[in-house]
């Protein structure tokens, strides 16, 4: 291996130009002419029919069916499963390049390292924690806990549970040796540091849970309470290396387990996972602490074609399960399948494996409802069908979920499925699915199709190409300058919206990047973000661009992307001028429209009043 130091990211942008990623990628995996793309079966995970796409021109790969993409580099990490200075090494040697290495600054050198030695000290404390579970003088009660639950002693070790004892500082004084260790149990959130400087577990007589992520590092704990303390169940809090919101416990083992997962059981808690695999039943997996959102499906979908979601029959139950339909319903593409199982109420997968065994809950599990049966019958207590009332509420409630899934021959069946329940044409049904507002996760960000003032028609016609989770302006707009860098460079743009989201400070940060370096290429953009948050956004834009195709070229794409920035401009602005209404009708006590409350206004207010009118009335026309 080279020696050590960074990578000067001028020498990554060099490789990334000289290396063509169809020729990396066709090296490993058989590509196919499509158009003016190739694709070919996804190398990451099990499909029949391919939807890996390679893009020559921009030199990036996106999978429609797990959500992979990026530029050449991020495919031999993926593939060849090396770290990203084997990957730049591999690529310079095919390239005919030396690598060189610039010295890094003692503060750079110092993050580097205890994000690395973060990790090591983690498996440390898991290690620990297991050790407690064999040895500590108290551990008798956990054992007894988990034998009463069912477990043996070889699946507490396949899944490295552990046993943190009673008391306030059992792993500051095992690990915490150090003042830097002491940050970095702090930092893994495994310490707690109170106001006064003084330091503490945060777990403490609980059986502990290690969650790794999908290289098998240990990034966090769960942890389940043997006392009476509150909560049942403890998770880690967010850290540097652990998102909640991304992660799912149990994914790495059934990953080990079986390298080509068609099913996965997404189930509520860690005892859940463990005692189906307990059974043999080695494809549960568990989010940590919150509802399955869509990151989390878009990740197990990564992995396998097909979920089951198992819920409780009881109300609560039913309402969790109305909320993954939602989220499931954007992850939605073509060759995928979800299906829904209610448990009796009382029971749980726990509970119904241990009772009846593996081929008891595999009959359940035969019985789980598909998606597109679950989501009509959740509108039954809401609508009756056998009346033009209820048709005409059923298709109200129902369009705008559809509006979620993405294009493709599922969304189309969906439609068609609800035409006939209604007695609507599908022709009807596209009228009434064009007049709805596509669905938005904030007032500030509306949809492209929809909300834009007079769009340009090619912008228009693009962004109605695009199920509404890719029509967000910011993510519409990072997709069009990531397609084409070129048209967003040598001009002075600047992001004007208030929006602190992710992606706005991304794209951002993007316009800043392509003023000093203006031949960045979308493969080199991609690169400079590589192994940071900001990258599973570009991932997201690079699925727009995926899904729009050949409609979508430089021109169209420049267009588009000034069209958007003139668009977030024009709503800050009328929001701005709004405001400036709203002040100086309260500073005058004003309860009616302005016009009708001139007689009380000095001259001077009446011209401000005037002229903010005009022009809000100008912006609104624009």
């Amino acid at each position: 291996m080279a020696a050590k130091g960074r990578i000067p990211q001028s020498f990554i942008d060099e490789l990334l130009s000289r290396v063509d990623i169809v020729d990396v990628i066709n090296r490993r995996v058989a590509l196919k002419k499509t158009g003016k793309n190739y694709s070919a079966r996804c190398p990451f995970h099990d499909e029949k029919t391919p939807s890996f796409s390679v893009n020559p021109d921009k030199q990036f790969y996106y999978c429609f069916g797990c959500g992979a993409g990026g530029n050449a580099i991020g495919f031999i990490m993926d593939y060849d499963r090396q770290d990203f200075p084997g990957a730049v090494d591999n690529l310079s040697s095919l390239a005919g390049l030396e690598v060189p290495r610039e010295e890094i600054s003692p503060q750079q050198q110092i993050k580097q390292e205890r994000r690395k030695t973060i990790y090591d000290l983690m498996e440390k404390v898991a290690s620990y924690y297991q050790q407690q579970l064999r040895e500590h003088p108290q551990a008798q009660r956990a054992v007894d806990y988990l034998k009463q639950r069912g477990l043996s002693g070889r699946i507490a070790r396949d899944f490295d549970i552990g046993f943190a004892p009673p008391g306030w500082d059992n792993l500051l004084k095992t690990l915490g040796d150090s003042e830097e260790h002491r940050q970095q149990l702090i930092d893994g959130g495994m310490l707690i540091e109170k106001d006064d400087g003084k330091l503490y577990d945060r777990f403490r007589d609980r059986i502990m849970f290690p969650i790794r992520d999908n290289r098998g590092r240990v990034i966090a704990f769960g942890g389940r309470v043997l006392g009476d303390d509150k909560p049942k169940y403890l998770n880690s809090p967010e850290t540097d290396i652990f998102h909640k919101g991304k992660e799912l416990y149990g994914l790495y083992q059934a990953r080990q387990n079986n390298r080509h997962l068609e099913q996965l059981l997404v189930v509520e808690g860690y005892m859940d996972v463990v005692a189906l695999a307990q059974h043999g039943i080695m494809t549960g997996i568990a989010t940590l602490g919150t509802a399955s959102n869509t990151e989390h499906l878009r990740t197990a979908f990564r992995y396998a074609s097909e979920l089951i979601f198992c819920f409780d029959g009881d109300a609560a139950g039913r309402k969790a399960a109305e909320r993954a339909l939602e989220n499931a319903l954007p992850t939605m593409e073509d060759g995928r399948r979800i299906r829904f199982l209610f448990l009796p109420e009382g029971d749980d997968p726990d509970s119904v494996v241990n009772r009846d065994g593996a081929a008891g809950f595999q009959k359940l599990l035969a019985q789980a409802q598909p998606l597109e049966r679950y989501f009509f019958e959740s509108f039954h207590s809401q609508t009756d069908p056998s009346t033009l009332e209820g048709k005409a509420r059923l298709s109200k409630l129902a369009l705008p979920m559809l509006q979620l899934l993405p294009p493709g021959v599922f969304r189309q069946l969906m439609l068609d499925s609800l035409a006939e329940r209604t007695g609507l044409s599908r022709h009807a049904l596209d009228q009434l699915i064009d007049d709805i507002p596509a669905a938005s996760d904030t007032d500030s960000a509306p949809q492209i199709a929809q909300a834009t003032p007079n769009p340009r028609n090619s912008t228009k016609k693009l962004a109605a190409n695009l199920p509404s989770s890719s029509r967000d302006p910011l993510l519409f707009a990072l997709a069009m300058v990531l397609f084409n860098p070129r048209g967003a460079t040598n001009q002075s743009l600047t992001l004007s919206t208030d929006d602190t989201s992710p992606a706005a400070a991304l794209l951002s940060a993007i316009l800043e990047l392509l003023n000093k370096r203006p031949g960045s290429s979308t493969a080199m953009l991609l690169g400079h973000w590589y192994g940071q948050a900001e990258y599973d956004i570009m991932i997201e834009a690079l699925k727009t661009i995926a899904l729009l195709g050949p409609e979508l070229d430089d021109e169209k794409a420049q267009l588009a992307f000034l069209d958007t920035l003139g668009h977030l401009d024009n709503l800050k602005s009328r929001q701005r001028i709004s405001q400036q209404v709203e002040q100086l009708r309260s500073s005058h006590h004003l309860d009616k429209p302005a016009s009708d409350n001139y007689a009380g206004l000095s001259d001077e207010a009446k011209q401000q009043l005037l002229a903010i009118q005009q022009l809000l009335n100008h912006k609104h026309q624009r």
